[in-house]
C-alpha cells in the first residue's frame, strides 16, 4: 500500500511543483495579469510568493519533508485560490463561468486530497519513502 501512497504523493505534488515553477515564477507576468483581471490585489507579488510556496509544498509532499505540513499548506492555498481567483458566481458570460467553475471544483478536489494526505501522515500511516517524519500527531 505504501507504494500506492508514494505514487499518489508524487502525482499530487507535481501539479504544485510544476505550477509553482512554470506558471507562477517563469510566467509570473501572464499569471499576474490573469489574477489581476480576477480582482486579486497586489497580483504580481502574490503570484510570485504563491509560486515559491506551492513549489516548496509540492516538493515537500513528493520528498516527504514534513509531508503533513506541506499537504496542509497546499490544501489551504487551494481553498484561498478558489475564492480569490475562481469565483465563478461573479461572472456573467457562460464561457468564463464554466471555466472558473471547473477550476473552482478542481481546487476543491485538490484541497480534499491535501486533507487526506494530512490525515494519513499525521496518524502514523506508512507514507512510503520520506525524508522526515510527520510534524503533527493527530
Amino acid at each position: 500500500m505504501e507504494v500506492l501512497i508514494l505514487v499518489g504523493r508524487i502525482m499530487f505534488g507535481m501539479i504544485f511543483l510544476a505550477s509553482g515553477i512554470a506558471g507562477h515564477l517563469l510566467q509570473a507576468e501572464g499569471t499576474a495579469g490573469y489574477a489581476k483581471m480576477r480582482g486579486v490585489p497586489n497580483a504580481e507579488m502574490l503570484v510570485r510568493l504563491s509560486g515559491v510556496l506551492i513549489a516548496a509544498g509540492g516538493l515537500g509532499v513528493i520528498l516527504g519533508i514534513y509531508i503533513d505540513l506541506a499537504a496542509l499548506g497546499l490544501a489551504a492555498y487551494s481553498v484561498i485560490a478558489m475564492f480569490m481567483v475562481h469565483h465563478f458566481w461573479t461572472d456573467t458570460d457562460e464561457m468564463p463561468t464554466n471555466m472558473e467553475m471547473s477550476m473552482f471544483m478542481k481546487n476543491l478536489s485538490i484541497a480534499g486530497g491535501g486533507l487526506i494526505i494530512l490525515a494519513l501522515a499525521s496518524t502514523g500511516t506508512d507514507m512510503g519513502w520520506t525524508l522526515t517524519d510527520a510534524l503533527f500527531s493527530l
